[in-house]
């Protein structure tokens, strides 16, 4: 294994203005190519030492991949008070394109968190791919849910005497405001799309699925986890689990690395192109 050329920055256009990418290559042909779908807010913060780290390791054993900051994130153009959820199918679609024409192999989506919910749901209305998830989300609402109850959490300990609930934040979304949530502006259009997106309940997709769960110390999926693991595999999905103990470095305080992962991950990923 050989050691990979630095990351090369780089704008994309899209059709709203550019998006960040960072390409990670190997020193010779890559034998295939991932396309990186993001988590979402903080958490994607948090995670890029990780997505660096495994990228790298890729590149090593000869895989390309693609970091792409999505439409309204990071140092791509747009606001997110702006995006929908279309806009980041359409970057994904962009970013899959850009790489089949960029280099003659096989091509996947690896996902991280919301990124895995993104990656699903696109898959589930193109061309099926390889796909790898990093501890997926499968239902969109139950996300949103979690997400705002940050700013429920806010509006506590900042002394507010008015009682704010989730339920509230919800009906002022329906009736078209916008929320700031933790630095991050929710539009009322996404987080509809979010609310109805639930691909745990969904019919298999026809593709090779690589899912990876951190499981705390002893290394044992949720009960949640293993019944949509079950329901899967006995409609016939073609997904194959790895579950392992390691820190959340998504949402840890420090920046948390988890070799361990990608170690497992850079074999799984190499094969599932060839």
């Amino acid at each position: 294994m050989s050691d990979p050329p630095f990351p090369a920055p780089f704008y994309l256009q899209a059709a709203e203005g550019k998006r960040f990418c960072v390409l990670h290559t190997p020193l010779q042909a890559p034998s295939g190519a991932w396309l990186y779908v993001p988590p979402f807010g903080e958490e994607m913060n948090k995670s890029r030492r990780m997505i660096s780290l495994q990228a790298r390791a890729l590149a090593a054993s000869g895989i390309a991949v693609l970091v792409m900051d999505l439409h309204g994130c990071g140092d791509s153009d747009g606001e997110l008070r702006e995006t929908r959820w279309e806009t980041w199918h359409d970057d994904l679609r962009l970013g899959l394109a850009w790489l089949a024409t960029r280099f003659q192999c096989p091509v996947g989506l690896w996902g991280l968190r919301l990124g895995a919910l993104l990656a699903l749901d696109f898959l589930g209305r193109e061309t099926p791919l390889p796909c790898v998830l990093w501890q997926p989300v499968f239902n969109g609402s139950t996300f949103l849910t979690q997400f705002l109850r940050l700013r429920v959490a806010a509006e506590m300990t900042s002394g507010n005497t008015s009682r704010v609930t989730t339920q509230m934040l919800r009906e002022k979304l329906l009736q078209g405001e916008i929320l700031e949530i933790g630095g991050y502006d929710l539009n009322p259009a996404l987080t509809h799309a979010l609310d109805h997106v639930n691909v745990a309940d969904a019919p298999p997709l026809p593709l090779p699925i690589q899912w990876f769960e951190l499981q705390g110390p002893q290394g044992l999926p949720a009960p949640a986890t293993q019944r949509i693991l079950e329901s899967w595999q006995t409609r016939g999905a073609r997904v194959t689990f790895h579950s392992f103990a390691g820190e959340p470095f998504w949402q840890t305080q420090e920046i948390t690395d988890c070799p361990d992962l990608i170690a497992r991950s850079t074999e799984q990923m190499v094969h599932a192109l060839r």
